[in-house]
């Protein structure tokens, strides 16, 4: 079967690739866009790309049920283990690790990381991720614009997920910058809608991307699945 995700609100995912089912920062709990409950995720892997609560969200609950690995930062995938996660997985930025279902490489990110209990989350990261069909994701997390997303893009990403929610990360404007750099296949939005604060009109940016790139841009709803 094709590699799949799967927006399950804000900016959890859900990743079923060569049958392996990886959450990408599964915030389920407090988050008015969930389309499950912390309960009902399943995972393999989970990859967090900082330390927000709106991020790491139910990582520690999923894990503990589940088993999955957790792929994090180093501090995060320690304090992860203080806090009784039994498998986890420290990286850093520029690092790769080849995992059971392809290869995780860190890349920069422009945001914060702390803890939701106010200890160190290390520095905050997006996803280069290399699936085992060929694909190549680049899952952007929270972030502001930057110059090395022209570097990302030369990879030749498949599919791009970026924030378009403005005040916390890149905005509807500076995402297309993005979108121009990085000169992905397909590019996805998350991280809006959520809170009033992150409103955006999706479709609008969406027309924008394919008036001004070659990408094609997904307007999707959480709950929607998109062919990698």
């Amino acid at each position: 079967m094709p590699s799949r995700l799967r927006w399950l609100g804000h900016a959890a995912m859900l990743l079923e690739t060569d049958g392996q089912r990886i959450l990408i920062d599964p915030f389920f709990t407090g988050n008015p866009a969930a389309v499950m409950k912390a309960d009902e995720a399943q995972a393999d892997f989970i990859l967090v790309s900082h330390g927000h609560g709106d991020h790491i969200g139910d990582t520690i609950a999923i894990a503990q049920r589940t088993g999955a690995t957790v792929v994090a930062n180093y501090e995060i995938s320690e304090w992860l283990a203080a806090k009784g996660v039994t498998k986890a997985h420290g990286q850093q930025h520029g690092g790769g690790f080849n995992h059971p279902f392809g290869r995780v490489k860190l890349t920069l990110a422009f945001h914060g990381s702390m803890l939701p209990d106010g200890a160190n989350g290390g520095n905050p990261c997006g996803f280069l991720i290399y699936l085992k069909d060929g694909n190549k994701i680049y899952h952007a997390a929270d972030t502001g614009l930057f110059g090395d997303m022209r570097l990302i893009g030369e990879e030749g990403i498949d599919l791009a997920v970026l924030p378009i929610g403005d005040n916390y990360t890149m905005g509807p404007d500076d995402a297309l910058r993005a979108v121009k750099l990085i000169g992905p296949k397909k590019v996805a939005p998350i991280h809006f809608n959520t809170w009033p604060l992150i409103a955006q009109d999706a479709a609008a940016w969406a027309a924008r991307v394919r008036k001004e790139t070659q990408a094609e841009p997904i307007v999707w709803k959480p709950g929607d699945w998109l062919e990698v």
